[in-house]
């Protein structure tokens, strides 16, 4: 492979934008078609970020240009979409998640990798400078031995600004599905495969309104819990906690820490490619009627800032290099999995094994990334 890599786009919807407007500034990639259920929408996408063509799903995976396919459809149909683009012959970068049972997911990568093709899936927030800062910053033994590690997403829902939030409260989505993956990748990237989970839920309206847009006023049915607590035990002896709500009044986004035996780092944002990092250091002694400030030692973020696409990015220029590229279809399986044995698990079932592990790290993506040169 040679020259930009050849990408199709299925999904003209809202995260379409950012994707196509980050794609289409990097040189090692040219975006040649948009694809919709709706093609009208595709066009007024495409014609927004100066992409030459437009259609259908099958349009893209027609057109003889595109050796990539960006799979941005909802969540319900990520495999059926993803196993069509293997089928005709196109790697696969998805959204989050890569899919929403074990069964059709594993037989996804199974076909791609018969096929000699390659899947990605989002979250590349993990390919971002301030998350993998950080991760260098931790090997480097910032915080001597990681021991467990802290996450929190609460938020008084997506339906106060989404202007189509169902999809978010149904089967396959809800705080745990839509958040947790950038919570439970960055985990798994920094501390490694998971080996068991637990988790409790709770839904709690039956039915929730949508606040802004054409539907507004609108009332619809959720389907899934939309807080729920989360407990992961990793296979080194590792542990973690996590929150995931939709029903907080209190806004608390980002919350990501690892705590070891010489100190804390403080992690940006998983949904974000760029934040604050810090260490915080033990304080020593410590007396009852003493509780002295600690400050918080800046880490310093080391790359280019850009945003979602870096993984499509990464995806392709590994495909060119042959070598791995960094949001696997294995990892985003192994998160997939974790997901839904805490489902298991909130729903009765106990400490639930997680089936699957990783046969390799995560890579550490160099400082040096540049994601607007031209390499290919």
């Amino acid at each position: 492979m040679s020259g930009p890599v050849g990408v199709g786009v299925i999904g003209a919807g809202v995260i379409s934008d950012t994707y196509l407007t980050n794609l289409t500034s990097f040189p090692d990639v040219a975006v040649v078609i948009v694809g919709d259920l709706h093609t009208e929408r595709a066009r007024a996408r495409a014609q927004q970020h100066g992409v030459p063509s437009w259609g259908t799903a099958d349009d893209v995976l027609a057109h003889p240009d595109v050796q990539l396919v960006v799979n941005l459809t909802v969540p319900a149909v990520h495999v059926e979409v993803s196993a069509a683009a293997i089928a005709a012959g196109k790697h696969v970068w998805t959204e989050k998640p890569l899919g929403l049972d074990r069964e059709s997911t594993a037989r996804l990568l199974r076909d791609a990798d018969a096929a000699g093709l390659r899947i990605g899936s989002a979250p590349d927030t993990l390919l971002g400078p301030g998350f993998q800062s950080a991760k260098r910053a931790l090997l480097a033994g910032a915080i001597g031995e990681p021991l467990f590690a802290q996450a929190s997403f609460q938020t008084q829902g997506p339906d106060l600004w989404h202007p189509g939030p169902q999809f978010l409260f149904a089967h396959g989505a809800g705080p745990l599905l839509d958040m947790g993956p950038y919570y439970v990748s960055a985990l798994v990237s920094l501390l490694g495969p998971v080996d068991r989970v637990a988790a409790i839920g709770t839904r709690a309206r039956r039915r929730r309104r949508i606040h802004t847009g054409p539907a507004a006023g609108e009332v619809f049915d959720v389907e899934v819990p939309t807080t729920v607590q989360l407990i992961a035990a990793f296979e080194n002896g590792l542990q973690a906690q996590g929150q995931f709500s939709f029903d907080s009044a209190l806004e608390r986004h980002g919350v990501l820490e690892v705590h070891g035996t010489e100190g804390t780092l403080v992690l940006p944002d998983p949904n974000h490619f760029e934040g604050v990092i810090a260490r915080v250091e033990p304080l020593g002694v410590l007396l009852d009627d003493e509780r002295p400030e600690q400050p918080w030692i800046d880490v310093p973020q080391e790359g280019v800032v850009v945003g979602r696409g870096l993984g499509v990015l990464d995806m392709a220029r590994a495909i060119a290099q042959d070598r791995s590229h960094v949001a696997t279809g294995e990892l985003a399986y192994h998160v997939l999995d974790v997901l839904l044995s805490a489902e298991e698990s909130a729903a009765g079932a106990g400490f639930v094994t997680v089936r699957s592990t990783l046969d390799q790290p995560v890579p550490v993506v160099p400082s040096e990334l540049d994601p607007f040169a031209r390499t290919l």
